[in-house]
């Protein structure tokens, strides 16, 4: 496992893995500098600690696409958001290369806010948008807008918005009413969902017009890995 980081914030002990820890600025001139000599080392897995550029994300899109587990994070509001971000890093006459590379090797994208609870203490929201073969199909078409509400309709292959997550932890008792809403995308939904609503596929939101209900019907999907 080679780690590229921007400053090292935990030293990982060697276990069942090797672990190979770079600081950009100690060990590495810069991520770019680190990313590009990485594969001198073989690794099975790569863990880069921000992506702020393009280059970082080309990188990253690169040893994906040769079979290495790579692992990042960005700043973003929402998994949905962070996929548009990615996008909007490359030029608008390679968007189709980088849809098509996303919708072909992107496992995951998992977002969290860190939500005051009950106890004084703080807990995780977690959104969690997987590659399934609606999802990856949404992303080769570019179609980012769908991709809320296909997370919100696939809890069944583990996925999950983050009012849906909200409103698991407001009903087992570890959050407060006004702390859910407080950090909700959509307060008047989650609301009405809490008052009025059912389980957890409830969260989406509430059913207010007939057409807001349909979405196109995916192939048949098998569990994600």
């Amino acid at each position: 496992i080679l780690t590229v980081e921007d400053p090292i914030e935990y030293m990982f002990r060697h276990q069942k893995s090797i672990v190979g820890q770079r600081e950009v600025g100690i060990d590495t001139l810069s991520y770019d500098n680190a990313l590009r000599e990485a594969m001198r080392e073989a690794p099975d897995v790569v863990m880069i600690g921000e992506v702020r550029d393009r280059d970082t994300m080309e990188h990253a899109i690169s040893y994906a696409d040769t079979g290495h587990l790579c692992l990042t994070t960005l700043h973003a509001v929402n998994t949905y958001q962070a996929l548009d971000r990615i996008i909007n890093m490359f030029p608008p006459e390679g968007k189709n290369q980088i849809l098509m590379d996303l919708s072909l090797n992107l496992r995951a994208v998992i977002s969290q806010r860190l939500v005051p609870s009950r106890n004084g203490g703080r807990v995780p929201a977690v959104e969690v948008l997987l590659n399934s073969p609606y999802i990856s199909e949404l992303i080769r078409r570019g179609d980012l807008h769908e991709a809320r509400d296909a997370v919100a309709k696939g809890s069944k292959d583990g996925m999950q918005t983050f009012d849906q997550s909200l409103f698991q932890l407001y009903h087992a008792g570890e959050i407060d009413f006004e702390t859910a809403l407080d950090h909700a995308d959509s307060r008047s939904d989650l609301e009405w969902r809490i008052n009025f609503g059912g389980g957890v596929d409830a969260a989406a939101g509430p059913p207010e017009e007939t057409e807001d209900l349909e979405f196109p019907e995916g192939p048949e999907e098998a569990p994600s890995q």
